[in-house]
């Protein structure tokens, strides 16, 4: 369907607001900190922020990406989080449209993101995100694609097969591969997208996380043994997936066809 300019822009400034609430979810959520309580400060000093030096991207460029009272440095992950929530509630207009299936998907494109960035900082991926996403996604499945069986599916799959990997792991060298939040996460993915989506995202996210391990042992900035945030690459992989999934399975499909 055709989505106006104007619209474009105001789902574009959701986009921003939502990417500054998940700036708060990244930093307290892995301290175990209320998400409401006390108002955004400045993690250095304290001192509580004015809502004019917390307007999205504006006010970190304004300040020069430090805190006024303080001066200390404000990570650029902030408005990176921000830029890529806008531009992903932009292009989730432009793709579903203004449909029911639009806000799940933005619902579940949010934990994405917060998943991303939180396992990539700290290893973990916390269970307040992923637990009640795995109850939205397959109940939003029982209106909504992929439907209730694809999801049920998906979730057994999901975990099912992290499960036995990490498992399979353990007991051939000893030590986890694996956590239990990554497969708490794919069983998430599976309530979202069904089973065939979490197969192509976890395929994408061995490959990009492959991809990355190579690059980090020929730099010789990692090892074999260097503990990569599987979850990050989950989080890429199922947002491939969820836009472009079904095209990429057609395609390969199709390759199978012309045999």
């Amino acid at each position: 369907m055709d989505v106006s300019l104007s619209m474009l822009a105001l789902f574009g400034i959701w986009g921003l607001a939502a990417g500054s609430f998940l700036n708060v979810c990244i930093y307290r959520l892995p301290r175990r900190e209320s998400l409401f309580w006390p108002a955004s400060h400045c993690t250095s000093c304290d001192r509580p922020i004015a809502w004019y030096e917390n307007v999205p991207i504006v006010s970190w460029v304004a300040l020069g990406g430090r805190c006024r009272a303080c001066g200390a440095r404000v990570s650029a992950v902030y408005p990176l989080v921000e830029a890529v929530t806008a531009a992903v509630f932009v292009g989730g207009v432009l793709v579903y449209g203004l449909t029911w299936l639009l806000a799940v998907r933005l619902l579940f494109a949010s934990a994405l993101i917060a998943l991303f960035v939180i396992d990539w900082h700290h290893r973990i991926l916390p269970n307040v995100i992923t637990l009640p996403g795995i109850a939205v996604g397959f109940v939003a499945s029982w209106f909504l694609p992929p439907g209730w069986l694809s999801s049920l599916i998906g979730i057994a799959v999901g975990g099912g097969i992290l499960l036995a990997l990490a498992e399979g792991y353990y007991r051939l060298r000893g030590q986890e591969g694996l956590g239990m939040g990554d497969v708490k996460m794919l069983a998430m993915i599976g309530a979202f997208l069904g089973w065939p989506l979490t197969l192509l995202t976890l395929v994408l996210a061995s490959v990009a996380g492959s991809l990355v391990g190579v690059g980090l042992m020929v730099s010789k900035r990692g090892s074999m043994q260097a503990a990569l945030p599987f979850g990050t690459f989950l989080a890429l992989g199922a947002l491939v997936a969820a836009v472009a999934g079904d095209a990429i399975l057609a395609w390969y499909l199709a390759l199978f066809r012309f045999r």
